[in-house]
């Protein structure tokens, strides 16, 4: 039972070969009695004790919430194991204990997305158990997909970011004028020091892509991750650009690939989006757009209803007047950029009726952007922290002794405890009666 969770004070202690090592993760031990004294608080213990047995926490509404983050953290046990029914309400007092929690409701949907993660992080660490040289590609693998988890990680994720930033830095410049270099017919082509840098970026791109699949935990799924898709696509458009250019230079009939060929040049500027695998924030943004798709289409409704509306009054009041809103599409656009309060100035009105017009269209869309960004923007908070906690949680493993079980999870009780919890927000119950229910058959 302990040994499916090694980084707990109680498992570590069955590792212990001799009375001082016991004595350095308990309080005293009784040789002859084999038992072992913790100086710890007898009431919060069968909380551990339950973790054990279940593989979940579970938090009580009448504790004090720091003590028991201090009792737990003495025992090594991770804050991402509380269950679903008490994850909102545990951060929700622990972080800001004097705010209301109303506007956390709507995250039960995603209450145990880090503990899925965390869960999802230990299985893949146990498959290298069963594969030849194992322990040698764990290594390699927690090197390359967690920056931060080592010096050597952190040497390798600071060189990616320094070829992905000159990777564009060299595009950018090749666009420019004063970095155009001409033939002797008078033709453009590219600078011989960009493609030297471009030809490193790919070598340096490519051979991460291989290096990270070669070491995968499952080579099946390695591309349903979305950060590994990235590097995929960060390094296609110059081979394919190098297939079609060999291809059109061999027949003259298909000189018009060429033109394909300069899209997917520009398609390189997805390589940005590589620098999601070092930054919190970028992987926070991309949970966030994931999770937040209603607030995302109530925000879109939003604007396509006030910009449906003003932009049939501009064309209305403006239309014998203005040359510019003639038609509905036209007031459209000029709806769109007033409401977003972008306000290029290509497009204004000129009547009173139509400046007054203007001005409720501004207002409107003050209102109509802020509401739902509001809670875009909690929701951007709460996957930050988590994702920072995560990632702390990763780097703190260590796994040279290798895992000897991973943590296990009743899926039917887990799941019966995620609807469970959303019901009892859609009915006004306390959060800690799912809690205490659970807590009780648990023990009982």
């Amino acid at each position: 039972m302990l040994s499916r969770f090694p980084e707990t004070r109680l498992a570590r202690l069955l590792r212990c070969q001799s009375k001082e090592s016991i004595l350095e993760l308990c309080d005293d031990y009784d040789d002859n009695e084999k038992e072992f004294y913790f100086d710890r608080n007898p009431a919060l213990f069968p909380y551990v004790l339950n973790f054990y047995n279940t593989g979940r926490l579970h938090v009580m509404a009448e504790l004090c919430i720091f003590s028991f983050s201090q009792e737990i953290e003495y025992w090594g046990i991770n804050e991402f194991f509380i269950d679903s029914c008490c994850s909102n309400a545990y951060h929700c007092r622990k972080m800001e204990p004097g705010r209301d929690d109303w506007d956390d409701k709507s995250e039960e949907g995603s209450t145990a997305s880090s503990f899925d993660e965390l869960l999802e992080f230990y299985n893949d660490a146990t498959k290298f158990d069963k594969q030849p040289l194992g322990s040698v590609r764990r290594r390699i693998w927690l090197m390359l997909d967690n920056p931060g988890y080592s010096i050597a990680s952190r040497i390798i994720s600071v060189l990616s970011i320094l070829v992905v930033l000159g990777s564009i830095a060299t595009m950018c410049m090749n666009s420019m004028v004063e970095f155009t270099l001409y033939d002797s017919e008078g033709q453009p082509h590219e600078d011989p020091r960009f493609e030297t840098v471009e030809h490193f970026g790919i070598g340096w791109f490519t051979f991460e892509l291989i290096a990270r699949f070669l070491v995968a935990p499952d080579l099946i799924h390695f591309f349903e991750h979305p950060l590994n898709l990235i590097d995929l696509v960060s390094i296609l458009p110059f081979y394919l650009t190098l297939i079609i250019n060999l291809v059109a230079e061999s027949s003259p009939a298909l000189a018009n690939l060429g033109r394909v060929a300069q899209v997917l040049r520009l398609m390189r500027i997805f390589r940005i989006l590589k620098l999601a695998r070092h930054s919190t924030g970028l992987r926070s943004l991309g949970a966030t757009l994931k999770n937040s798709y209603k607030e995302v289409g109530l925000l879109l409704l939003y604007l396509a209803v006030g910009v449906s509306f003003f932009s049939v009054m501009a064309y209305t009041i403006e239309k014998e007047e203005n040359e510019a809103l003639t038609t509905i599409p036209a007031c459209w656009w000029w709806a769109t950029v007033s409401m977003t309060t972008v306000g290029y100035g290509d497009v204004v009105p000129g009547s009173i009726a139509g400046k007054l017009t203007a001005s409720a269209c501004i207002l409107a869309g003050i209102l109509v952007v802020v509401l739902p960004i509001t809670l875009i923007f909690n929701k951007f908070s709460l996957f930050y922290k988590r994702q920072k906690q995560l990632e702390i949680a990763m780097r703190s493993c260590d796994f040279d002794e290798g895992i000897k079980e991973v943590p296990s999870v009743n899926l039917r009780n887990y799941y019966a405890h995620k609807v469970k919890s959303l019901m009892a927000s859609l009915s006004n119950m306390s959060r800690s009666s799912p809690s205490e229910q659970s807590l009780n058959e648990s023990i009982n």
